[in-house]
């Protein structure tokens, strides 16, 4: 798989991310995130072959882009480590969060010093851009740096998908005051980062699994390359994970949430066009360009142009008598004016598909009734269309 592109999206993730970083910059929690997000795109950016090329050519060592993604990775582990910290600070003990955060940063400082003394005492003079760690898994210093470099990834990715599922958890049964859309996404955005960081669990285990193989003279290699596909799904999982909480929120009010709504007010428009004389589309065609709001907008403008076309056939006591049969079934005040209105208008698109005479008088009150419930009740024509389902074609006769 080419790393430019779990490298990219990671950065797409940065660019989103950016606002929040500039407002929120003091927050330990946003640097931690973004500190992670940053150094895992660098790492694979820095592990594409081309790049480790150009690096390795630039600096004159052999090898040399080895040790550099390696600090890096070790920087990413600890990352990783500081952000499980600041997630689960306590404010009365915020000291000790801080006390650890530093030890984590001044463990993780040693690593990369042990990495880079590895390579210095090593020797690896033939330049390996795919096979690195097997190829050099029974070379001195060089074992080391690999056997350390990987155990810390592993432990960190571990360590982030415990503490994710952990956090998940909580939201779901201990907070009952996150059970909102908000909430809902924040857990399914941790859920995904759990399996993304377990993805990189993967990926180090594998990876372990090769070099361990290659000391016994077996050939993983295999094994060794696919561990890259692990870590570019767990990647591109992660970044995901970091993007729900935050595109999810606008994505379900601008986009889900007009389609859903769209499709809902499919059966009125249906009903109040039956019998009509314009069958097409819209008198005001919606560019297909328009998003799914404005789309929402021009329906909802035509249901009502076609409701007051067809309000000469209404009847205001077909509304009352089926607004009366369904507070009388235990409906709700809401769900029972919907209904009346419902059967209201499926009696007068009937009427005036089969060429009945118009009551304009009675058609008046109908359309006042109808304008006093938009203004009491909230997506009254949604609530209208759910219900014609539920509704019979009345007559007026059917309440003398």
């Amino acid at each position: 798989m080419n790393l430019y592109v779990p490298a990219a999206a990671l950065g797409i993730v940065l660019v989103v991310k950016l606002p929040s970083l500039v407002r929120r910059r003091h927050s330990p929690v946003v640097r931690s995130v973004n500190a992670v997000i940053f150094l895992q795109a660098a790492a694979f950016f820095f592990s594409a072959p081309p790049t480790i090329s150009f690096v390795n050519e630039m600096t004159g060592v052999s090898n040399f882009s080895a040790v550099l993604v390696y600090c890096i990775l070790s920087a990413y582990a600890c990352a990783c480590r500081v952000l499980m910290e600041n997630w689960r600070e306590d404010v009365e003990v915020l000291h000790r969060t801080r006390r650890r955060v530093r030890r984590w940063i001044w463990g993780h400082g040693a690593v990369t010093i042990l990495l880079i003394g590895c390579f210095v005492w090593g020797e690896a003079p033939v330049e390996r851009q795919r096979d690195f760690e097997t190829y050099y898994a029974n070379t001195p210093f060089m074992r080391e740096m690999v056997l350390l470099c990987l155990f810390a990834v592993t432990a960190a990715a571990a360590a982030a998908a415990a503490a994710c599922w952990k956090w998940a958890r909580d939201i779901r049964r201990e907070c009952p005051e996150r059970r909102t859309p908000a909430g809902r996404l924040l857990r399914i955005g941790l859920t995904v980062l759990a399996v993304g960081f377990l993805t990189n669990v993967t990926y180090g285990t594998a990876k372990l699994a090769a070099v361990v193989a290659a000391w016994s003279e077996r050939d993983w290699e295999p094994l060794n390359r696919a561990a890259m596909s692990f870590a570019c799904l767990g990647t591109l999982l992660v970044a995901v994970g970091f993007l729900i909480p935050i595109v999810g929120p606008w994505l379900a009010a601008q986009v889900l949430g007009p389609l859903r709504t769209l499709r809902a007010l499919g059966p009125l428009r249906r009903t109040i066009s039956r019998g009509g004389h314009h069958r097409g589309g819209m008198r005001f065609p919606t560019p297909w360009t328009a998003g799914p709001g404005r789309r929402l907008t021009d329906r909802m403008t035509d249901i009502h142009d076609r409701m007051l076309e067809l309000g000469a056939h209404c009847s205001d006591d077909v509304r009352a008598h089926a607004y009366a049969e369904a507070r009388r079934g235990g409906g709700t005040e809401a769900e029972s004016v919907a209904i009346g209105l419902a059967a209201m208008f499926t009696a007068a698109a009937d009427a005036r598909a089969r060429g009945l005479p118009a009551d304009r008088a009675d058609g008046v009150m109908a359309v006042r009734a109808l304008r006093a419930a938009e203004a009491e009740y909230r997506d009254l024509l949604v609530g209208i269309s759910r219900a014609l389902g539920s509704v019979a074609v009345l007559s007026p006769s059917t309440t003398d």
